[in-house]
Parts: C-alpha cells; sequence; structure tokens
C-alpha cells in the first residue's frame, strides 16, 4: 500500500471505538516500528491511553508527539483529540463486558471445554474485526464486477484454495461460470484468456504469496477486473489488484496456525460476495439455487428396486 493510500484512510468516517483493535491489526504491519510502539499501546490499553495526553503517549511508547499524530491519522482518526475519544469509548465498553479483552493463547494442558471456550471467542473475533475493517465501497465494487462477469477465475493454494473453491462452487450454483486453481500453472494459463468483462480474483492472506499473485498479474494485464482478498491490504498482491477486500490479521500461536483464523475470515468474505451476488442477480439466481437443491435432493432420494 502506498503512502497516499495510507494517508487516505484519514478522510474515511472515523472508526467506530469497537472497530479499533482491528485497525491496528490490518494496518500494524505496514506501520513503522515506533508507530506500531503507538498503536500496540493504545491497543493494549485504552483506558491508560484515553488519560494521556499526546505529550504523555509519545513519553510511554518512547516516540514523538508528531509520530503518535501520525499514527493517529493513520487509524482513521483526523487527530489525537478523536483517538483519545475513541479509546475512552472502547475502554467503557471493556467495562461492561460489551467488548471483553482478549483471551489467552490455547495452552498445551488447557481442559478440552477452555480450548471450545478460546477457538470460539477467536472465531467471534475475527469475525467482528474482518467486518469491522471490511471497506463496503471496496466490496460493492466487486460485487458489481462479479455479478455482471462472462467468467470467473479464483486463484488460491493451500488453506486460501480451499477458500477459492467455495467462492467458485457458491457462483456456479446460481448459474455463473466459474473456476477455482490452486495449481500455478493452470491458473496462468487460464488468466491469458481472461479479457475485458472477466474477473479474477486471488486470496492470499500474506499478500505476497507468488502462486497466486503471477496469475492475477496477467489476468490484469489482459484487461480483467482484479480482485484481491488478503490481510496484507499493503502486500504485492494489491499492485494488479482494482478492488481489494481486507480480512483480519490472523493472531497465531503455536497451537491455532495463522491459517485458520484466515480461512474464517475469508469464507465471510466471500459469502459477503455471494449474497451480494445472489441479490443483484436474484431473477436467475434464485431459479438456479432452487434447482440445484432439487438435483440434489433427487440424487439422495431412496431409490426402488429395478
Amino acid at each position: 500500500m502506498s503512502n497516499d493510500v495510507k494517508e487516505s484512510f484519514a478522510n474515511d468516517a472515523p472508526p467506530a471505538p469497537a472497530a479499533l483493535a482491528a485497525k491496528v491489526r490490518t494496518l500494524a504491519p505496514s506501520m513503522t516500528r515506533s508507530m506500531q510502539r503507538v498503536a500496540e499501546a493504545v491497543a493494549g490499553d485504552p483506558a491508560g491511553c484515553a488519560a494521556l495526553t499526546v505529550t504523555g503517549l509519545a513519553e510511554l511508547t518512547g516516540t514523538s508527539e508528531a509520530t503518535v499524530v501520525r499514527t493517529a491519522r493513520l487509524l482513521g482518526y483526523p487527530g489525537y483529540r478523536d483517538l483519545r475519544l475513541a479509546l475512552a469509548g472502547l475502554a467503557a465498553q471493556q467495562q461492561s463486558g460489551r467488548a471483553p479483552a482478549v483471551t489467552a493463547d490455547i495452552a498445551v494442558d488447557d481442559p478440552i471445554a477452555d480450548v471450545v471456550a478460546k477457538l470460539a471467542y477467536d472465531e467471534q473475533q475475527t469475525l467482528a474485526d474482518t467486518a469491522a475493517g471490511l471497506d463496503t465501497g471496496q466490496l460493492g465494487a466487486a460485487v458489481h464486477a462479479l455479478a455482471g462477469a462472462r467468467r470467473v477465475d479464483v486463484y488460491g493454494v493451500g488453506a486460501s484454495g480451499l477458500v477459492a473453491q467455495d467462492l467458485a462452487q457458491k457462483l456456479l450454483r446460481i448459474g455463473h461460470i466459474a473456476h477455482a486453481h490452486s495449481d500455478p500453472h493452470l491458473a496462468i494459463t487460464n488468466a491469458v484468456t481472461l479479457r475485458s468483462g472477466d474477473v479474477a480474483v486471488s486470496i492470499t492472506h500474506s499478500g505476497a504469496t507468488g502462486d497466486v499473485i503471477e496469475p492475477l498479474r496477467v489476468a490484469f494485464e489482459h484487461g480483467a477486473t482484479t480482485i484481491a482478498i488478503t490481510g496484507r491490504p499493503d502486500g504485492p498482491v494489491s499492485q494488479y489488484a482494482d478492488h481489494v477486500l481486507t480480512t483480519s490479521i490472523a493472531r497465531e500461536s503455536e497451537l491455532r496456525p495463522a491459517a485458520m483464523s484466515s480461512r474464517t475470515s475469508q469464507l465471510l468474505v466471500v459469502d459477503c460476495l455471494f449474497v451480494g451476488v445472489a441479490q443483484r442477480t436474484y431473477e436467475t439466481a434464485a431459479p438456479a439455487l432452487s434447482a440445484s437443491y432439487e438435483a440434489l435432493a433427487h440424487r439422495h432420494a431412496p431409490r426402488g428396486r429395478s
């Protein structure tokens, strides 16, 4: 993500208090180390930081007042005063129990009940963070492109490949021509045949997976509309994306690889795209869905003896 794009966040409506932590997780990888210290401080102790002046927060984080202000603007607030108000709101939510603190990582000796509770909370937080940080303008534009596409190619490898398959099969069920490609060679040879009016979607949590960036680049250069679903909007994949849909940054631990959390957020974005396309093409999507349900029901119905 370029500096111009980063600064454009300041022109958007300030995020709600509950969205602050999600914004920090999304943007922290692209910040300077000094700005990361400020962002981590406000996300980790909103009540304490809300009580500090800009000078006080700069001293606490070992940075400068200018760095604090730049961090506030990058997070979407016009100035530090607006960030302090958001921090106070977030602290109030946490104290009321409506915005609970992040639970501890899963330990090797955790009882299974604790594992279930921690995973459930982490899944909920991942979905909430993704929803809070999703640019609905970009989402709407992506839905518009998919709804009118002659053909859709979806690229993903590993865990993201499973999500690519999910998006393709959803679109197929409402009558759209869509194919998922996890083989990088097939992905590129198919991308070469895309043209204006077609859509290519790359799914990569890191934003740096060459096997999905290369076919997206080829599709982009051949005139197709391109979409990136990624946790790193500043990553290389965004160079070739007309529309970028940002997922939450996965919190990785020893017993919970990042792929597990990232897949949850990616699937939410896929569902948003699918529902949006189904809404826009309802007259053809509804009969197609009914036909697929009927076909599956008929396949699984008991058959009499011949």
